[in-house]
This record gives C-alpha cells, sequence and structure tokens, in this order.
C-alpha cells in the first residue's frame, strides 16, 4: 500500500464530471490497482476513488489513473508532495464473522428460495475487489441479488452494502444488482437509509432457517 499526502486538486473523467479543488488531501493507492482520495473528516468514505482495473501515470505535477474497462479518468493536478511511502501489509485474512452470521449466511444459503419462489444461489462469499459479498443470487427473473447479512443491522452495514452494489453495478455481466440487508433483527435508523438507497430489508428467522417451527417467509 502506497499512501501520499499531497497538496492537489482532483477531476473526475467519465459518465459523470466531479471536481475537487486545490486542497491537501490523502491519497491510498492499493495493491490491487485501486486509488482513493481522502480528506481528514467523512471516516472511511472516500471523497474520490477508482476501482480496479485501473493504471497509474505519474507526470510531473500531474497524475492519471485511468480504468481498463470503461476509460474513465480521475485526475489528480498536484501542487506539492507532503509525504510519500510504501508499506507491504501482505495477505489479509479477512473480517470474521460471528458464529451466528456464519451460520445464518450458510442456512439462507443452503434456503436461498426462502427469498423468493424460483431464487437460486449464484455463490457464498463471491468476491470483490473490497471484500466478499455474502450472497450472491439471482431472483425468480434472472436479476443479480447481493445479499449482505448481520446478525443486528446498523448503518455501517448498509454502507458495506452500497459500496458492494456500486462496484458490482460497474461489471457488465451482472448489472444492473440490486440489494438485499438481511438480519436477526435490523435498527430503525438502517432500515429508513436502506430504504432509501434502494436496498430491500429481510429480517431473518433463524430457527425458521434452521428448521424449527419453519414459516413460508422471512419477511
Amino acid at each position: 500500500m502506497r499512501l501520499v499526502v499531497a497538496r492537489c486538486s482532483v477531476d473526475y473523467i467519465g459518465r459523470l464530471s466531479a471536481h475537487l479543488p486545490m486542497a491537501n488531501r490523502l491519497v491510498i493507492l492499493k495493491a490491487d490497482g485501486s486509488v482513493s482520495i481522502h480528506a481528514d473528516d467523512r471516516a472511511f468514505k472516500p471523497l474520490n476513488w477508482m476501482n480496479p482495473p485501473c493504471k497509474l501515470r505519474e507526470e510531473e505535477g500531474l497524475w492519471t489513473v485511468t480504468h481498463g474497462k470503461t476509460g474513465e479518468q480521475l485526475v489528480l493536478t498536484i501542487e506539492e508532495i507532503l509525504h510519500d511511502s510504501s508499506h507491504e501489509l501482505g495477505v489479509d485474512p479477512g473480517l470474521r464473522k460471528d458464529g451466528v452470521e456464519a451460520h445464518l449466511q450458510e442456512l439462507l444459503a443452503d434456503n436461498i428460495a426462502t427469498l423468493g419462489s424460483g431464487w437460486t444461489l449464484v455463490r457464498r462469499e463471491y468476491p470483490t475487489a473490497i471484500g466478499p459479498v455474502d450472497i450472491l443470487c439471482r431472483d425468480h427473473l434472472g436479476g443479480t441479488v447481493a445479499v449482505e447479512i448481520k446478525r443486528r443491522g446498523e448503518i455501517d452495514g448498509v454502507e458495506q452494502l452500497t459500496r458492494y452494489l456500486e462496484l458490482l453495478n460497474r461489471d457488465t455481466l451482472l448489472a444492473p444488482v440490486k440489494g438485499i440487508f438481511a438480519a436477526q433483527e435490523i435498527r430503525p435508523q438502517a432500515r429508513v437509509l436502506a430504504v432509501d438507497r434502494g436496498i430491500d430489508c429481510v429480517t431473518l428467522d433463524y430457527d425458521a432457517l434452521r428448521g424449527i417451527e419453519r414459516t413460508d417467509t422471512l419477511f
């Protein structure tokens, strides 16, 4: 991973255009080729980014990141580099879900038709550049659905699924991809945010999935 703190402006050139005026920012360049631009606020969310596959061309005062499939570009005009360092992080073991979440994922994958008649499983732990999607499946019409599973549904879980959907919808073989946020309990604020982003919410019945007092629906 390469960390660069620079005074720069940033322009995104593609289907949508965006401009960040000159300011001090953190630029993160990861081994997977992704590039993200951060300010010293907004928690984890970048100001702008480019997902892989992409290529960086460095010139004096100008960095151009070009996406390998779409041709969209992230252009950094650099006035001054304040810090530039690289770090080898090695292979990450990934997020370990607690026992209930892991079991919920396994049970739902084995009973994917519980989400709807005619639904089929594509894969558990579907890999993406920013981490695995819990379940990728197809609905009765053949549409792609990404399912994020939590024991307790919080706002950060909705944010996580939003990032997955944003990335998956760039894949023309999968798009359009809709999302389902599934949990044993979903907080009201998380439900409101999910609905606002077009994400369906499903309350999971752990006992029903295990075959104890099973019902015909999870909703």
